[in-house]
């Protein structure tokens, strides 16, 4: 049973970074993947796609030929694509049933395209039917959206349409969390936002926003929007930093458990010790998010780098050569041996 994941989010949220993550990350703990770019106008992808959108249509040739802006072209490209999906079905089925791949769909960020278009909606259910692929949809959004209490509620309300929109298994992100300090103090903790607790406690900043006559008139819109969240109480978010181990790790094993990769025949992928391990919740990270990305962010991005620089003393130690003539070189490295393996050598 193939799995898969597909990467949404309005522009600039870092869809294609993350994709290039994830596919570094499975890599590295042995799950085949690979990517597959659905932007017509993503012409330099920092990781190797098996199947582009591009080489059936690309941005460029609608805008030329039938006289469209970017947005007008982007929306055409994926209308066409939907129109003749029966070739990209097949390259798409050659990955995951040929190679047995995990696959990560990078969407564009034209934000029409999964709230109320249904182009990209047809084309995923085409591929969950015919190749009976599990899917889990991974909303990105920069985490510079909880600094503005009105954009927050906005940003709440686009998760919500897509989620009702896709009609798939959701997991809402925040995107470049380790900025987040950068921004400036937050009135509530960060697990407020995360959570999506209690809006209530927003109107009063979303007041203090515009104090102007239309100011009054678009809060009563904004708590109108809350109100509309919190009925249906779907919506929260995790947090990530592509380049933070634990992080990653947190959020993959949320979304294997939201696609029920770990339920399915996993061994597929290769990575069956990382599937038993998120089973079991032994890659779950019990960390307090306000105390890592806020209160005492300097001090864990320094014990991160501190582990970086001797992961790589310790990879460079190992991969330098021996002199076996040097008796000290040898001496050297029977000792690591023995604080390794905490007995001594019987020489």
């Amino acid at each position: 049973m193939p799995f898969g994941q597909i990467v949404i989010g309005p522009p600039g949220s870092g869809k294609s970074t993350y994709c290039n993550g994830c596919y570094q990350f499975f890599n590295a703990i042995g799950r085949h993947v690979q990517v597959i770019n659905m932007d017509p106008a993503n012409d330099s992808s920092p990781y190797p796609c098996s199947v582009d959108i591009r080489d059936f249509i690309t941005l460029e040739e609608v805008m030329q030929e039938q006289q469209l802006g970017p947005n007008g072209g982007l929306m055409y490209a994926v209308e066409s694509l939907d129109e003749s999906l029966d070739l990209f079905v097949l390259q798409v089925k050659s990955v995951v049933q040929d190679e047995r791949a995990y696959t990560i769909f990078d969407c564009p960020g034209q934000v029409e395209l999964f709230t109320h278009h249904s182009s990209l909606f047809r084309i995923f259910k085409k591929l969950e039917k015919e190749l009976d692929m599990r899917f889990c949809v991974v909303n990105l959004i920069d985490c510079y959206f909880i600094t503005s209490p009105s954009q927050y509620v906005s940003i709440l309300l686009l998760a919500l349409r897509s989620m009702l929109m896709m009609d798939l298994p959701q997991i809402n992100v925040f995107s470049k969390i380790d900025l987040l300090k950068s921004y400036g103090p937050l009135p509530f903790r960060l697990d407020y936002y995360t959570e999506v607790q209690d809006l209530d406690y927003l109107q009063p900043l979303i007041g203090a926003e515009s104090a102007s006559a239309l100011g009054k008139r678009y809060r009563k819109l904004t708590e109108a929007l809350s109100e509309l969240v919190s009925d249906f109480n779907l919506v929260s978010f995790e947090v990530l930093c592509v380049d933070d181990k634990e992080s990653m790790i947190n959020l993959q094993s949320v979304i294997d458990k939201a696609n029920g990769y770990i339920f399915g025949a996993s061994e597929i992928g290769g990575d069956t010790v990382w599937a038993q391990a998120t089973r079991e919740g032994a890659l779950l990270a019990n960390y307090d998010i306000q105390d890592r990305w806020i209160d005492n962010k300097e001090l864990y991005d320094k014990i991160e780098i501190e582990k970086r620089e001797n992961l790589l003393k310790e990879t460079a130690d190992q991969e330098k050569p021996i002199d076996v003539d040097n008796d000290d070189e040898w001496d050297r490295a029977l000792k690591d041996w023995e604080q390794k393996q905490g007995t001594n050598y019987v020489k």
